[in-house]
Formats: structure tokens, C-alpha cells, sequence
């Protein structure tokens, strides 16, 4: 029995057997069958005709609320589903399908710990199910339980050793780990049962330190060209053979493939590159005079690394977390959440009310990011925090943690354009799909990052990977002190650190400190386009706010 997505059509979801079907009349077993056929199909709707005549014929039978539920899942009704499953768990509490459901339906509705205990029931009721084991591991690596994810999805590969998608899913865990090889081995096995796994393919691609041969390159290709390849299947086989190329020295090819590539995914994703110039200038300015901010050090605590897509924090967070004292907590979206919450509490979005927010409420605001992030410093007194996001909220965040620090990591304009421009991103970053609208992000980021430096100070140290790269203890040193955190030898070979990295440079951060990452100067003039566009952004920089003196005057 294979393991499935939450909530989808297969182990995990709804084999239609006889044995779950007794207590039911004919005519209500023959809609659940075609309910269980048209969700097989992933047609919801027609399975909710259906079931609306199951559930009139047996409102409570455990299999019929099941399918049910499930629809209602794939509809995108996850409370509903809940509903059903609680309902059909009082007349069958020992079903572990109907747990593992449950998992899947909390998890739709953001109750990560509620999916655990539900999927952890399912494993304890059925150990040889599969599928409950495959989605424990999804829900404890959402939860960066990682070693825990890796643990029971090796349990759903060796129950389900066919099942591709497992396979992918424990790569990418291994991976996170620093387990390379393993994870490579992962996704080869995933594509030995299914070679047009685009998933597996990128994983692979996404290493960074593993060569695609001419046979990949092929397969690749011919992925790239299946008529019945869906749009994000293709997209992702597309970035994919853009670094098979380059691994082969065609770097013609592979910004050819990367124009395709990168179309595509714009084409999916828009970007109002005009709207977000705006948005980024508009904090800029209701930044540029006086603002009120909590007192004391509270956020001592806590080391924001900040910067663009791919341009060495993983790096640095690997480091500064190789020190005793700092725990690395990754990409928390915490900050945006809990800014996020004060703008629905006022009524207004973010900026806009900043000028209108009181000391006490800075501090009211700090107390909650610290409150939810509490979980990362049980261990050590101090944590990371690098959401991908965060650059442009550092003056919010320096006005609710008066104590906190903040690494300005920077990197080349055009390897960190060309970085952005070679990677697929899961989510998020749809700037990077357009080298103009690249362009003009790297230029609002320095310019808001300027004006941050200007309030903040020596609070805030900026670290350059070139720099890093060509003389890594001298400016490890100067980064510690600049944290104030004492020296310590661990953070010289921070590849030895076996924290979890979910980033896309996970692999790389397991290598040592003196790599060279270079890679514009290999395109050459190729990247002509791209160089000019970064210039002409640079020319329209302006000063979003002057120094805090500045603005007093």
C-alpha cells in the first residue's frame, strides 16, 4: 500500500474494500465505489454527487464520512473535512485511515501539532501503513522535527519502496541533514521508478555539488519536450537541464534553457515590479523620521541575518550557529506574522500605521516574536533569524528589539542576479523570474539596506561573501565581535556543523569555508542584458530617508 499526499487519492486515502463497506445497502455501496473512482480521477465534484447519496442512505457510516471528508479535502473545505472525520473516529476510534485523515485535515488548516498526533495514532494503530508514516514525516519536517521526518520516512520508503514520492520527500530530509550522498541516492532511486520525476531531477540539480553526465542531460531533454508534461513538471525539468548543460560547458545552451525556464515560471507567477518599488520606498519613508521603540535590550537574544535570495545567509548562518551560544532556527516567518497581525488589528496595512505605534506597542510586538520563537533558544541563549523577507522590516523589527543585532549579508550584484535567475523557488521570489525586475530588487535592497545602516548603526554589520570567501577567519572575527559574541574556533569550519539547513545552498554549507562560488564570469558576455539592466537600476537609486540627524533637521 503506497503512501500518498495528504489527503489524496490512494493508501493514504481511500482503497473502497469490501471489508470497510459492511453495514451498507447496495445502492449506497455502488455510490461509494464511484466516489472512490472520480476521486481517483481528481474530479471532487462529480465524487460529491455521489457521496451526497451516500451519506443520505448511511449519514454515519465511518467509510462513507471518510470519502466525504476527503472530497471535501480536495474542494478545500479542511474544516469540513474535520468535522466528518471526528464524527466518523466517535463510531470507529481504532480506524487508523481515519486518523490518518484527520492528520491530513489538520494540517490543510495550520495545525501542524494536531496533524502529528493524529499521524503518529495512525503509525501506532497500523504500523505497516505506509502511508501514515509518509505524512508523520511531512508534518514533522513542516515542524523542523527533521531527524524525526527523516526517521519515519525511511520507515514509509521501506513499506513502500516503489512509491516515488516518498523517495523525493526523504531526500530533500536527507539533504537538510547534510547527508549528501544519501539524499542523491534518494532521488536516483525515486528516478529508477519513475524517470520523469521533476522533483527528483531538481533535488539533484539543486545540490550544486554533484555533475549532471550527457545521459542526464538527454533525459532531460526529452522531459523537457512530453507533450503530456504538466506546466510545472516542465518548468522544473527546464532549470533542471539548464545546469546539465552548464555541468557539459554549453553555457549558451544553459541561458538558453534559462530564458525558456524562467518564462515559464513568469508566465505562472506575475510580478508588479512597479507596485513593489513602491511598497519598499513607502517603508523607506515612514522610516525616515523619528520613531517611537521599545526600551530596555529585550531582543538581545536574538541575531537577524538578513539579505537577498542567494547571497550567502546560509552561509553565515551556518557560522554564527557553530557557536555555542546561537542556535540556528532558519527562514521563521514570524516576523511578517506577527507585523501581519498588528496591521488586521488595526485596520491598516504595514507601513501605514508605523508613525501612529507607541513604545508600548513596539514592545507589546517584540514580546510576541520572542514569545513565538521562544522554541529555538531551550537549548542556547541566542538564535537565528534569516526569513528570506526580513530586509525589508529591519527597521520594525530594531523598533520592537531594541537588543536584537542584524548581519547585512551581500554578495556580487551580478552573481546574486544570476544566482536568482538559475533558481527555482518553491514559492515566493517571483522577481526572480525577470532579469529587469532582478535588477530593480537589487537596487531597492541596497537602497533601503543604506538607509537601515544609517539608523541602525552598529547594530546592524555587513558581511560580504567575496570578502568572506577570500579570508574567512579575519572577517569571522570581525563578524563575532560585531554580534558581540567571543571568538570561537567551531565557527572556522562550520561545514562540520550538523544542524538542519533547508536553503537551497544546504549542500554547500557542508563543504569548506574557502569555495569559490563565482559563476557570472562563465557566461561571459551572455550576460551583457543583464550587467546593463543592473546599471540602470543603480542609476535610479534614490534616498528612500536620510539619516535619523538627518530627518531631525
Amino acid at each position: 500500500m503506497a503512501p500518498s499526499e495528504p489527503g489524496s487519492v490512494g493508501a493514504a486515502g481511500h482503497p473502497v474494500s469490501a471489508a470497510r463497506l459492511t453495514g451498507l445497502s447496495p445502492t449506497a455501496i455502488s455510490l461509494l465505489r464511484e466516489a472512490g473512482a472520480d476521486l481517483a480521477r481528481g474530479d471532487a465534484a462529480a465524487a460529491q454527487a455521489h457521496l451526497d447519496g451516500a451519506l443520505a442512505l448511511a449519514p454515519n457510516h465511518p467509510d462513507v464520512l471518510r470519502l466525504a471528508a476527503i472530497a471535501a479535502l480536495h474542494q478545500g473545505r479542511a474544516r469540513d473535512a474535520q468535522r466528518m472525520l471526528r464524527i466518523a473516529l466517535s463510531h470507529a476510534p481504532l480506524d487508523p485511515l481515519l486518523h490518518t485523515n484527520l492528520g491530513s485535515a489538520l494540517r490543510a488548516t495550520g495545525d501542524a501539532d494536531g496533524a502529528i498526533d493524529a499521524f503518529e495514532r495512525a503509525c501506532a494503530l497500523a504500523p505497516d501503513l505506509a502511508a501514515a508514516w509518509y505524512n508523520l514525516g511531512k508534518a514533522c519536517r513542516a515542524l523542523q522535527f527533521t531527524q524525526r521526518a527523516c526517521e519515519s520516512l525511511q520507515r514509509a520508503v521501506a513499506l513502500a519502496p516503489a512509491h516515488a514520492p516518498a523517495r523525493v520527500l526523504l531526500g530533500d530530509t536527507l539533504k537538510t541533514l547534510g547527508r549528501i550522498d544519501e539524499a542523491h541516492a534518494a532521488w536516483r532511486g525515486a528516478l529508477e521508478i519513475d524517470p520523469c520525476n521533476a522533483q527528483a531531477w531538481w533535488g539533484i540539480a539543486n545540490l550544486n555539488t554533484v555533475r549532471f553526465d550527457r545521459s542526464d542531460a538527454e533525459r532531460l531533454r526529452a522531459l523537457c519536450t512530453r507533450a503530456d508534461a504538466g506546466d510545472e513538471e516542465r518548468c522544473l525539468a527546464q532549470f533542471s537541464l539548464a545546469r546539465a548543460l552548464e555541468d557539459g560547458g554549453d553555457y549558451a545552451g544553459a541561458w538558453s534553457m534559462l530564458h525558456q525556464a524562467n518564462a515559464a515560471r513568469r508566465a505562472m507567477h506575475p510580478w508588479d515590479a512597479g507596485a513593489f518599488s513602491e511598497y519598499a520606498a513607502s517603508i523607506g519613508a515612514a522610516f525616515s523620521g523619528p520613531v517611537a521603540t521599545a526600551t530596555g535590550d529585550a531582543g538581545a537574544e536574538v541575531v537577524f541575518i538578513v539579505s537577498l535570495p542567494r547571497s550567502g545567509s546560509t552561509l553565515a548562518e551556518q557560522i554564527i550557529a557553530s557557536h555555542p551560544e546561537v542556535e540556528g532556527a532558519g527562514e521563521l516567518p514570524d516576523l511578517a506574522e506577527v507585523l501581519a497581525a498588528e496591521s488586521t488589528r488595526r485596520g491598516q496595512a504595514f507601513p501605514a500605521w508605523v508613525a501612529d505605534a507607541t513604545a508600548h506597542d513596539w514592545a507589546r510586538l517584540g514580546g510576541e516574536y520572542l514569545r513565538r520563537t521562544a522554541r529555538w533558544r531551550k537549548a542556547r541563549p541566542r538564535s537565528t533569524d534569516k526569513g528570506l523577507d526580513n530586509w525589508m522590516l529591519i527597521g520594525a523589527a530594531a523598533a520592537m528589539l531594541p537588543g536584537a543585532r542584524f548581519v547585512d549579508c551581500r554578495r556580487e550584484p551580478l552573481e546574486t542576479a544570476l544566482a536568482n535567475y538559475r533558481q527555482w523557488f518553491s514559492e515566493g521570489q517571483r522577481f526572480s523570474y525577470g532579469l529587469s525586475d532582478i535588477a530593480a530588487v537589487i537596487a531597492s535592497h541596497a537602497r533601503l539596506m543604506d538607509g537601515w545602516a544609517r539608523r541602525l548603526g552598529s547594530r546592524l554589520y555587513r558581511l560580504q561573501l567575496e570578502h568572506l570567501q577570500r579570508e574567512p577567519e579575519g572577517e569571522i572575527r570581525k563578524l563575532l565581535a560585531g554580534l558581540r559574541l567571543a571568538y570561537d574556533a567551531a565557527c572556522l569550519t562550520p561545514h562540520r556543523n550538523t544542524r538542519g539547513v533547508r536553503t537551497a545552498s544546504a549542500a554547500q554549507v557542508r563543504e569548506p569555508l574557502s569555495r569559490d562560488t563565482r559563476r557570472a564570469h562563465l557566461y561571459g558576455d551572455l550576460l551583457d542584458r543583464l550587467a546593463e539592466a543592473l546599471r540602470a537600476a543603480q542609476q535610479h537609486r534614490r534616498e528612500d530617508f536620510p539619516s535619523p540627524s538627518a530627518a531631525r533637521e
